[in-house]
């Protein structure tokens, strides 16, 4: 076991933790959407060990973290309709995998062996500064052991992770509160996973519906595998009562709810609330959750792709 240090968000802080990701260490830090883990993606030995942290599959690839365009273009072919939507919602919640420059000198590990790899734009000026002050790619999935909730706050990251990692700087929580949507282009633009960026928005831009990614498909992109962002507890969506025993999450007016995803209505704060609210549940050691029904629109795709995955049978 390892001291992790929790870093403030300052100056120094900063340059602690890019010093530390230059050394090979790994080192949680707050995006707009949640926590990563991240290391130096150009280093085999520091991506080998965020699978052994997390207990991630090897097949299951990484995102890696960029300033912006122009070193992306460094790593990936960036053009076409994924020029595009670079060129809209980047910094922000989109991940797109893109085919990977040949000779890059990207570790093999991060993209699971495959001819791409998964990039993004974080939006989050922290992250903005420790990727510009590392000085190289960050490959960074959600700071979580594999297949449990990620974290929306440093207190997550060292619940699940501390004295397992080097650090974590403490940037508060996490705006979006979901992982990055991800979209493909082999060949056409494709639904990956759904996330902080509503697939709506996407399409609009694009002026064409997103492809669906097909039940079964080899796994191409982080967020696939079938049980996923599980708590302790079993889940039951779509509850319109509560069992003996439960404990409910609910969204919108519902009464007798242990938390509320958002009393309003609101998909934005229930996205936002929605692993904060599953830690809650799991430090209080609940029982079964019931989860009211979440509508499929805008963020509601999303945060109902988390629930599933999260309710789905444990490996």
């Amino acid at each position: 076991m390892i001291q992790t240090e929790k870093l403030p968000p300052d100056a120094a802080g900063i340059e602690r933790a890019a010093a530390l990701l230059r050394a090979g260490g790994l080192v949680s830090f707050p995006t707009e959407t949640v926590y990563g883990l991240g290391a130096d993606a150009t280093n085999d030995e520091a991506v080998a060990r965020i699978f052994a942290v997390k207990g991630r599959p090897s097949f299951n690839p990484l995102i890696v973290h960029l300033p912006g365009l122009e070193a992306v273009d460094t790593y990936a072919r960036l053009e076409g309709d994924a020029l595009r939507l670079a060129d809209i919602f980047w910094p922000g919640p989109l991940t797109l995998v893109l085919p990977r420059r040949e000779g890059s000198a990207l570790s093999p590990l991060v993209s699971a062996g495959l001819p791409s790899v998964a990039v993004r734009v974080p939006d989050h000026p922290l992250a903005q500064r420790l990727l510009a002050q590392a000085g190289r790619p960050v490959a960074a999935p959600s700071a979580n052991p594999s297949g449990r909730i990620s974290s929306s706050e440093a207190a997550h990251v060292l619940a699940g992770l501390g004295g397992q990692i080097d650090a974590v700087v403490d940037g508060g929580p996490c705006g979006v509160g979901l992982e990055s949507t991800i979209i493909g282009f082999a060949p056409e633009p494709t639904l990956l996973r759904p996330g902080g960026l509503p697939v709506e928005v996407i399409e609009a831009a694009l002026g064409q519906p997103l492809a669906a990614h097909q039940p079964g498909a080899a796994v191409n992109a982080p967020g696939q595998l079938t049980s996923h962002y599980a708590p302790a507890a079993p889940l039951r969506l779509d509850a319109t009562d509560v069992r003996p025993g439960e404990r409910l999450l609910g969204f919108g007016p519902v009464r007798g709810a242990a938390l509320n995803l958002s009393p309003a209505g609101d998909l934005v704060e229930a996205a936002a609330n929605l692993f904060h609210h599953l830690h809650a549940l799991d430090a209080e050691g609940a029982g079964p959750i019931a989860v009211s029904p979440v509508p499929m629109t805008g963020l509601g795709r999303a945060i109902n792709d988390r629930l599933k995955r999260a309710a789905a049978p444990r490996p």
